[in-house]
């Protein structure tokens, strides 16, 4: 290999190439996979979503919709059978203050008396620093766990500073614990009253239904006789729904499905390069068996068997498939995380992740020692079939 340096690495170009695909390619799908599952992996599996349609280019879910949720279907979903409450959530777009600095963000409703402990449950709400809203809590207000961060402001803000929301000041009494979610890390929560008394948030237009059903094996059934209720409430048929109903688990299939079908045109694609880089180790292998004809003649002549002529082509192959695995792999690992660290310092989202798993590494380099070997056995066995007369003779 050291005394063929060109043609050992314009024979593993084709390897390295296929291997830097499959691992770059493969761990930011999944870097990506992990960073929106953990946008819903706090919400569980009896959890439903129901929230009007349309196209809300700017603000929370529901905000620029034709026929927006009113607010007696609560009270009517929390009637189909199944159902364990029904909670309807007011979402805004506010400016917020601090430090004489003012971004836009969003504030989220809390719900008093009993409801309160049923979203703080379903949403697994807890504190990491100071607490959280309580009933007859007036300009108060949770924060997210970004915003201690300070990265908006300037500086972070802690429990008991003052912030501006729309021009009118509350005190900051709990900030979240940190759960990986745009959802809560970035939002403010209030309490509802609050928001419609203080904010002025239209209480007969509600942005989301939070539904929480009484066992999660009954889910499909449920969520389908509430899309049954909405129709008939919204005088919609079937098939022309203004509205949606859905549950976590269900967007993460869709997500989990569209990502395979994304990594599964990747893996074909790879397949192809590394299928091109195992035909050249293979003309690169008979290349020097025809070279090496005479030394062949000369490890015969002394004694070598077939078998010793055999296993050095084989290793040879081999090693160039392994070693244009470890390049591969390890171009790979730096193209995903360097694309993920450059997306995400140009575009600010923390969803451009990579995750490169070491099993996917491990498989990298078994798999290019196979392809290698695979590619090298029909020229070693060549090799070790030549005739030591005729192969002195060349």
């Amino acid at each position: 290999l050291r005394s063929r340096r060109l043609r050992s690495w314009l024979t593993m170009i084709g390897i390295f190439i296929g291997i830097a695909a499959v691992v770059s390619l493969i761990g930011l799908g999944e870097g990506l996979r992990l960073a929106i599952t953990s946008q819903f992996g706090f919400l569980g599996p009896d959890v439903l979503s129901v929230q009007a349609s349309g196209l809300a280019f700017a603000g929370p879910p529901g905000s620029a919709v034709a026929n927006p949720l009113s607010d007696d279907l609560p009270s009517e979903i929390e009637k189909v059978n199944g159902v364990g409450a029904s909670i309807p959530r007011y979402l805004e777009s506010v400016p917020l203050e601090f430090n004489d600095v003012q971004e836009i963000t969003i504030v989220a409703s809390i719900p008093e008396g009993e409801n309160r402990k049923v979203i703080e449950t379903m949403v697994n709400l807890r504190t990491e620093d100071g607490r959280l809203l309580k009933d007859g809590d007036s300009r108060k207000i949770v924060v997210g766990n970004n915003f201690k961060g300070g990265d908006e402001f300037g500086k972070g803000i802690k429990v008991g500073d003052m912030v501006l929301i729309k021009g009118i000041t509350f005190e900051v009494v709990g900030i979240l614990e940190k759960k990986g979610s745009f959802i809560f890390d970035n939002n403010v929560l209030m309490n509802e009253k609050s928001m419609t008394d203080i904010l002025g948030t239209e209480k007969e237009k509600v942005d989301v239904i939070a539904v929480k059903v009484k066992d999660q094996n009954r889910i499909a059934e449920i969520k389908a006789n509430i899309e049954e209720l909405l129709r008939k409430e919204r005088d919609v048929e079937k098939g022309e729904e203004d509205f949606h109903v859905e549950s976590p688990q269900q967007t993460l299939e869709a997500l989990n499905s569209t990502l395979f079908a994304v990594q599964l045109f990747v893996y074909i694609i790879a397949a192809i390069s590394l299928a091109v880089g195992g035909i050249g180790i293979m003309n690169t292998m008979y290349t020097s068996v025809l070279e090496r004809t005479k030394e062949i003649g000369i490890m015969k002549s002394i004694g070598a068997r077939n078998s010793a002529i055999f296993a050095i082509f084989f290793i040879e192959s081999g090693l160039l498939g392994t070693v244009g695995g470890i390049i591969g792999a390890a171009l790979g690992m730096g193209f995903a995380y360097g694309i993920s660290a450059i997306g995400r310092l140009f575009l600010g989202s923390n969803l451009i992740q990579a995750s490169v798993d070491p099993l996917l590494i491990v498989g990298a380099l078994v798999f290019s020692f196979v392809l290698g070997t695979l590619f090298g056995v029909l020229p070693a066995y060549q090799a070790s079939k030549l005739n030591p007369v005729d192969s002195l003779r060349n």
